[in-house]
């Protein structure tokens, strides 16, 4: 038979990859509403949001709560994502160019590889940054650029874990309706964690 503890772990993990799906299916539905590219920017950082309040083990209804989140985030989603949506795929191009120049042009594929791994690795943390913290729209990207250079095993995680992310969705397509949302509300909460203890670490010397 099954223990209580085991039912209880079972629960919890359903009730987490159900809440991974209906936070895909938000961000989805919201990015059309927007046209795409006008929704994109605002559904993601309403979807970072809820992922924070649902981090911090808040009780809501994710729907509305998104709905609201939305609105309140639509001029400020497209300032912050639409650039970093461009730079990505701007570098996501011309390392296929490289790609396909063969051998001569190993050297500019490299250099674009590394440039586009570094930009997501910032990426990973700008985003949960910009829903915890309240700064400037053009501050976040300097803030998280150093955070991430000063926090390489962190970085090294969140690398690490969106890498299985894909690898997942490559190996079974079926599981990226829920890959959206859950890649959000885990790297959410590995985030805030990251945060938070480099917030205890400048308490500690006086710095904060």
């Amino acid at each position: 038979m099954t223990s209580p503890a085991w039912s209880v772990r079972l629960y919890e993990a359903a009730d987490e990859v159900f809440w991974a799906l209906q936070l895909s299916l938000c961000w989805l539905l919201f990015t059309l509403i927007g046209g795409v590219v006008l929704g994109a920017g605002p559904a993601t950082l309403a979807a970072y949001a809820v992922a924070r309040r649902h981090a911090r083990n808040e009780s809501f209804q994710i729907w509305s709560a998104f709905a609201v989140q939305y609105r309140r985030e639509f001029g400020r989603g497209s300032l912050v994502v639409l650039p970093l949506a461009g730079a990505v795929l701007l570098l996501v191009t011309n390392y296929h160019y490289f790609a396909s120049l063969g051998p001569a042009a190993t050297a500019g594929r490299v250099a674009t590889g590394v440039a586009l791994v570094a930009l997501l690795v910032v990426v990973a943390y700008l985003l949960p940054m910009t829903v915890h913290y309240d700064l400037r729209t053009f501050a976040y990207l300097p803030k998280a650029s150093l955070f991430a250079l000063t926090r390489p095993a962190a970085s090294a995680l969140l690398l690490l874990v969106g890498s299985a992310f894909v690898f997942a969705v490559q190996v079974y397509p079926f599981l990226a309706i829920a890959a959206i949302g859950g890649w959000i509300q885990l790297d959410t909460w590995l985030c805030l964690r990251f945060f938070a203890e480099n917030e205890a670490r400048l308490q500690s010397k006086g710095l904060s």
